[in-house]
């Protein structure tokens, strides 16, 4: 856990926010993450907790099936309000899985790490059959998964925005997708984007932006970004 420092935002009184960055299929630093969170909730409550996960559950991990399970399953949190939001590569697996899926949508996914994915069901990508595998609930789980989640003067989202654009006029595609000019931006921001998308050794802290993407499937570390009041934290596995 990295001490407390001043955030480029901040949250109305008595509320915090943990944060998990990109998890790809790592169910076993998932799962030490929600007990970290758990741990701290419990040695410094507040009356409002909000846990959000910033997509990309699956692919080129070992066991995106687990990670869609524990996030369908009992909260870490009981009592916190849960945002799961939707990641370019849960996007890329419901665009293969379609029944209109358009040509080349499956060796699209398959080579951005889908066939870690079938392989956590049990099934090759060879396999006709594959998708049988897939429990239907967790396909609807990620068919509801929403873009973006905003609270007080943050506004969380996988990938980023494209500056310039107002927030409620953003293509989807850039909040799942974008990397630049977003991340070489250095203008203001309407709220300041919390993101993750972009591996790195290290979160980056921006006036306008906090990238928390450390590269957990890469053998990086998983992290959750702390927010509460004007300050910041993070907790790390």
């Amino acid at each position: 856990m990295v001490n407390e420092t001043l955030a480029p935002g901040s949250l109305p009184p008595g509320m915090r926010v943990y944060a998990v960055g990109d998890v790809h299929g790592c169910d076993d630093k998932l799962a030490a993450m929600h007990r970290l969170i758990a741990a701290d909730a419990r040695a410094r409550p507040v009356p409002r907790v909000t846990l959000v996960h910033l997509g990309d559950y699956v692919d080129r991990g070992p066991d995106s099936a687990a990670v869609l399970d524990r996030l369908i399953g009992r909260s870490p949190l009981p009592e916190a309000e849960v945002v799961n939001l939707l990641g370019n590569h849960e996007a890329m697996m419901l665009d293969a899985c379609a029944a209109d899926a358009a040509e080349g949508a499956m060796p699209f996914w398959l080579d951005n790490g889908g066939a870690q994915t079938l392989r956590s069901y049990g099934v090759a990508a060879e396999d006709p059959d594959a998708w049988d595998a897939v429990p239907e609930d967790h396909l609807e789980m990620l068919r509801q998964l929403p873009l973006q989640h905003r609270v007080g003067d943050y506004l969380f989202v996988h990938a980023g925005v494209r500056p310039g654009i107002p927030l409620e006029r953003q293509d989807p595609f850039d909040l799942i997708w974008i990397r630049e000019p977003f991340l070489s931006y250095e203008g203001d921001l309407p709220q300041v984007v919390v993101h993750g998308h972009t591996p790195a050794s290290q979160p980056a802290i921006r006036a306008h932006r906090i990238g928390i993407d450390t590269g957990a499937c890469f053998g990086g570390t998983l992290t959750c970004l702390v927010l509460e009041g004007q300050r910041l934290r993070f907790l790390v596995v």
